[in-house]
């Protein structure tokens, strides 16, 4: 992905509001399942990692991007943004 692209990528994430939340359960099984479901349809999605979560949110986003096949677009803060390019009728089209 380039710089352009994930620009382009940060921009439609700052409107959105977080569809998920991680709390101090952290990842389960049923959260991976959830977000790779979720991202399948949407394309970009935005997760926010609970104060009462105590691992990394860059190394969850990292974890969540490897299971889910997707790519991480940004970590700030606690606030996770993943990307996954649909193979057809994509939603969003890159610059």
């Amino acid at each position: 992905m380039t710089s352009k692209q994930r620009a382009y990528l940060k921009g439609l994430a700052m409107t959105m509001d977080p569809i998920f939340q991680i709390g101090k359960a952290s990842l389960t099984p049923e959260i991976i399942d959830a977000v790779r479901e979720a991202i399948d349809k949407r394309e970009l999605i935005k997760i926010s990692v609970l104060k009462n979560c105590f691992d990394d949110p860059k190394e969850l986003a990292q974890i969540l991007a490897e299971r889910t096949r997707s790519e991480v677009v940004q970590v700030i803060g606690k606030k996770i943004v993943l990307f996954k390019q649909a193979k057809e009728d994509s939603k969003i089209t890159l610059p």
